[in-house]
């Protein structure tokens, strides 16, 4: 074999293994989504880019995206409030997860915002949701912009199952690039 052929070989050894490589890191380890709309405003904005990242662990208050379940083919971007086994209410637009009222900073510009006497997020029990409590295998997920979000409050729990990933960090527009700061600790 010729040194030109050998080269030839190489390269196209080379870019078959990238592109290998690439496929196993998209299919396998993160998923680039776009946001649509504005549920998640103030945090996410219509038209950004973001990755989320496979087979993390879920926790309260990550945001994800999951295969919307009332329409197929469509994807929704979320916060998770509730994990299973939990009691999540909201009374006078503050949350209560298993007995324990929350603070949620990433509501906090909508809320200073608000004029009309009414609040961000309307009450809700669990048995708005047909349980007591969040069952094994679901997520209750709520949108940051609650008043506008299609969120759990009108699909429903989500199965974990169909969760695509952990959204971790926005790379488009450039102004907004970066890892999403995370907005809460328990």
């Amino acid at each position: 074999m010729s040194a030109q052929l050998k080269e030839v070989f190489k390269t196209i050894l080379f870019v078959a293994l990238l592109g290998l490589m690439l496929f196993s890191l998209r299919h396998y380890v993160f998923t680039p989504v776009i946001v649509k709309g504005d549920s998640m405003d103030p945090t996410l904005h219509d038209g950004e880019r973001v990755i989320a990242l496979k087979n993390t662990q879920i926790n309260r208050f990550d945001i994800i995206t999951f295969e919307a379940p009332d329409d197929v083919g469509k994807n929704y971007i979320k916060r998770v409030i509730g994990l299973p086994g939990d009691v999540v209410e909201y009374r006078e637009d503050t949350l209560y997860i298993n007995g324990k009222a929350y603070d949620e900073p990433y509501l906090a510009a909508f809320r200073a915002k608000l004029t009309d006497g009414f609040p961000l997020t309307a009450d809700f029990t669990m048995t708005d949701f047909g349980v007591e409590q969040i069952p094994k295998g679901k997520l209750l997920v709520l949108g940051d912009n609650r008043r506008i979000s299609k969120d759990s409050r009108m699909i429903g729990l989500i199965d974990q199952s169909v969760v695509l990933g952990d959204v971790k960090f926005i790379f488009w527009p450039l102004e907004d690039f970066g890892i999403i700061p995370k907005q809460h600790s328990e």
